[in-house]
């Protein structure tokens, strides 16, 4: 069966639960100062091959005049990306995705980062070629190009090669396995709505339609609920410290 025309993986349970579970077990125990943060499975390839951050980038058409198609994202993420993720599951112990459009250069693009060796970044992303759905939405004008990382040389190796360069150097490690979470919570409310009785498409024209719906109910979904879902009890587990907004506002949810 072709990757990309298999049902997506559920993304709410495994990993971000047992990292949550071992975190709550070091802090019982009275072991927390020898905690480290280390990928799952780290230990069976380090020795052998070291692992890095890769990046498949997807291009994505933005006429002048109009607004970027978010929802060519949610597509990309469920038909393409997902299968990726689920087929490699036990090999990639982080990944996450990056979102953005600006009238410069880059444009609107949508990317699938991935840690681990260049092999298995290497295999995944011929994966990510042979998907028949990525050829009909370039096929349509839809997806322009999609950039690949080379894996010859390993240039992002460590944990925080990816974070923000001006955050300190212990949330720079930790934060990759934040945003992993979130990339995990968004796919899988995607994946939700996808599937929750609304009418499938069979074209490509009714494909994007179809995930211009499903983006919506996922914005409505953040819009609505996203207040104390995530940023509430994300407050929460900071003790309800403030956050500074933009260097000048202090605000708790």
């Amino acid at each position: 069966m072709n990757p990309s025309r298999r049902k997506p993986h559920s993304f709410r349970a495994a990993r971000p639960l047992l990292f949550a579970v071992a975190c709550l077990a070091v802090l019982l125990t009275g072991c927390a100062p020898g905690f480290r943060v280390t990928p799952p499975g780290a230990a069976n390839y380090l020795e052998s091959q070291k692992p890095g951050w890769w990046y498949a980038s997807f291009s994505i058409r933005w006429p002048e005049g109009e607004d970027p198609s978010f929802y060519i994202d949610t597509m990309i993420a469920h038909k393409v990306a997902a299968p990726v993720l689920e087929e490699f599951k036990k090999e990639i112990p982080l990944w996450r995705f990056h979102r953005r459009a600006a009238r410069d250069q880059a444009g609107h693009r949508f990317s699938l980062i991935l840690y681990c060796p260049p092999d298995v970044a290497r295999r995944a992303f011929s994966v990510i070629e042979s998907s028949i759905m990525l050829d009909e939405m370039k096929t349509a004008g839809v997806v322009l190009k999609v950039s690949y990382d080379d894996t010859k040389k390993i240039s992002k190796p460590q944990i925080e090669s990816t974070s923000d360069k001006a955050w300190s150097k212990p949330l720079q490690r930790s934060w990759p396995w934040f945003i992993m979470g979130v990339s995990e919570t968004w796919l899988d409310l995607i994946d939700q709505y996808a599937n929750d009785g609304r009418h499938k498409p069979l074209t490509m024209d009714e494909m994007i339609e179809f995930y211009r719906g499903v983006d919506k109910s996922v914005t409505e979904a953040w819009m609505k609920e996203g207040a104390h879902a995530f940023l509430h009890h994300l407050n929460a587990l900071f003790g309800y410290e403030p956050v500074t907004v933009q260097g000048k506002y202090p605000l708790r949810f």
